[in-house]
């Protein structure tokens, strides 16, 4: 008997978007972006005690979670050919979802992000806009397939603009809403999620030899098993410094100085015994890890020092 179409989405997104594991990260990741911005413009406690904090939370969370939804639907049509070759096992392949199914839903994302931003501040679709275009590049690989296929590094860094786009939109849930000026001090916050990207972008991609699959890119297959961790600890070294400076732009250096010494120890002490022993399925460490360490510095970044600040002003 063929799945109902709702068996069917339950099934896609537990094998390729699964809402329970993304859900927090997002959650984090949107909040933190327009708590920051409220601490920028020391308008937290205005703000939440004013309460109109709560339409620019659901607008920037969902419209950032659909975002994500998004790149996950645009892959799906880019890797298509791909797919069928060596991937055959995911659902696009063995005829659980289709492609055009997937469009509409990708459509329909797309409509909701609209509707929440002229709901909230119809200005915010001029933000949503950029976004918009530059996932649509993306879907289309840029019109240069082949060479950024050949210059995997240019492909990274290319993919992950991204992420300072759609945090770019959800600041703006609070800055544009509240009629204030884009800080300068943003800068910082949107560097450490270009570099979030990364750190979780490569870290889902470093895998033990044996768990490598036939036409599947990898950084251990691009970098060698030896280099490849240590890169990936790099970058998250790099992304902490980065946190710092956008933690000093709010005044909280002490406690993400203490996020950023246990996330970088942390990740060092993986890289190494990965490094040392590279067994089955222990790559998949390395992803785990990245989430855990985007929530913390998100919850440093964002809405740690919103609550501080809250309940310091309120006594």
């Amino acid at each position: 008997m063929k799945p109902s179409l709702l068996q069917r989405a339950w099934i896609y997104q537990r094998e390729r978007f699964p809402v329970l594991g993304h859900g927090p990260l997002i959650l984090c990741f949107s909040l933190s972006a327009m708590a920051f911005s409220a601490l920028l413009h020391d308008d937290a406690v205005a703000w939440f005690d004013e309460g109109t904090w709560a339409p620019s939370a659901v607008a920037a969370f969902v419209t950032c979670f659909l975002f994500f939804l998004q790149l996950r639907i645009a892959d799906e049509f880019k890797d298509h050919e791909e797919d069928c070759r060596y991937r055959p096992y995911r659902p696009v392949p063995r005829g659980l979802v289709s492609l055009r199914a997937l469009g509409i839903a990708f459509a329909l994302a797309g409509a909701i992000q609209f509707a929440l931003a002229w709901w909230v501040e119809p200005r915010l679709v001029l933000v949503l806009l950029p976004a918009w275009a530059y996932l649509a590049l993306m879907s289309r690989e840029f019109f240069v397939r082949e060479w950024l296929v050949g210059r995997p590094i240019t492909y990274l860094w290319t993919h992950m603009l991204i992420m300072p786009l759609v945090d770019f939109y959800a600041t703006a849930c609070h800055w544009m809403v509240r009629d204030f000026p884009v800080s300068a001090g943003l800068k910082w916050f949107l560097v450490a999620s270009f570099g979030n990207g990364l750190v979780i972008e490569i870290g889902r991609k470093l895998r033990a030899a044996e768990d490598e699959e036939t036409g599947v890119p990898t950084y251990t297959k691009l970098w060698g098993l030896q280099r490849a961790p240590w890169i990936w600890w790099t970058v998250l070294v790099i992304t902490a410094g980065v946190a710092l400076l956008a933690a000093r732009e709010i005044g909280f250096v002490r406690p993400m100085l203490a996020v950023v010494f246990v996330a970088v120890i942390g990740a060092g002490l993986l890289a190494g015994k990965f490094v040392r022993d590279p067994r089955a399925g222990s790559g998949r460490r390395f992803e785990l890890f990245a989430g855990l360490w985007t929530i913390a510095l998100y919850l440093a970044l964002g809405i740690g020092p919103l609550v501080v600040e809250i309940l310091t002003k309120a006594n």
